[in-house]
């Protein structure tokens, strides 16, 4: 791809889940970069471990996906019994209740979703909103990818909310205060993709 991009074939180079080492291989190789596309969330914070510091070094982006864990960073699961196995119709739902599980849980990840509700009723907007705004705002996020399907759940205008708000300091320290209380994914699953690399 490197030679192709040197032959003028192409413009830019990017990755999709390469872990922090495996990128740094790259870069140190000499090929440059422009981004790397990784699961991001508040449940799933592995990025600002290594990613986010090198990504900073080295002037690479990041677009995240898994943002709103499959749909289930919404109104939909606020003070909602906890699924199981049939309720979680998509393998989408499925992958990020497992990330919950390993997280912290679902009496954690209900604490999570009360406060973001306080928070998306404050600014008049929804849970999703907010789980979106705050890694949108973090260092090298260049993009949040939301995943649709069409004709089942688009939410765009929902989604184009994220746009209409700022979060604040306090925000941003009332959903770090239960983010604390999680798992450490870095150490229990390692560094970004590092789950599909086993």
């Amino acid at each position: 791809m490197a030679e192709l991009q040197a032959e003028g074939k192409i413009k830019h180079l990017a990755l999709t889940n390469f872990d922090t080492v495996h990128l740094q291989i790259i870069t140190d190789a000499g090929i440059k970069i422009v981004s790397n596309q990784v699961q991001f969330s508040l449940v799933d914070r592995r990025p600002e471990v290594n990613m986010i510091p090198f990504c900073q070094q080295h002037d690479i982006k990041l677009f995240t996906y898994g943002t709103v864990c499959g749909g289930l960073l919404s109104e939909k699961y606020l003070n909602k019994p906890e699924p199981r196995g049939f309720d979680l119709t998509t393998a989408s739902l499925r992958k990020y209740k497992n990330m919950i599980d390993t997280w912290g849980g679902w009496k954690l990840f209900q604490e999570l979703l009360s406060t973001l509700k306080g928070i998306a009723d404050k600014y008049s907007v929804s849970i999703s909103n907010v789980a979106v705004r705050y890694i949108f705002d973090k260092p090298t996020v260049a993009g949040v990818i939301v995943g649709a399907r069409l004709g089942v759940s688009e939410h765009l205008e929902d989604n184009a909310r994220v746009f209409n708000f700022t979060l604040d300091a306090e925000d941003f320290n009332q959903i770090d205060a239960v983010s604390s209380k999680s798992r450490d994914l870095y150490q229990l699953i390692g560094d970004c993709g590092d789950e599909y690399r086993r």
